[in-house]
């Protein structure tokens, strides 16, 4: 089985795009807007940067399909238990001393 090569200048762009989007990080943290905008945008850029680690430092974009498959239901996976994490905390009194 033959390993596809990456050229030093992917991983250049690659680690210039991580630091990019990490300087965008902490400059959003300086900008005046609603916390649900903090976190929607600051959601948006983490997803950025654990794409580019995924497929170009794990070498996801030139794997076979049932790799591309394993690492999905991964992201599946932890989709659902953040679910039913969050179902269970949404669902809760949120008045702590109510004595219920």
């Amino acid at each position: 089985m033959s390993q596809h090569v990456v050229k030093p200048g992917v991983y250049l762009a690659v680690f210039g795009g991580l630091i990019l989007l990490t300087v965008l990080t902490v400059a959003l943290s300086r900008v005046h807007m609603s916390e649900t905008m903090h976190t929607v945008v600051g959601l948006v850029i983490a997803v950025a940067k654990a794409s580019l680690v995924l497929m170009f430092f794990m070498h996801l974009f030139y794997s076979s399909r049932l790799t591309w498959v394993v690492a999905l239901s991964g992201l599946l996976w932890l989709g659902i238990l953040i679910g039913y994490t969050m179902s269970d905390y949404l669902t809760r009194g949120w008045d702590p001393f109510s004595g219920k």
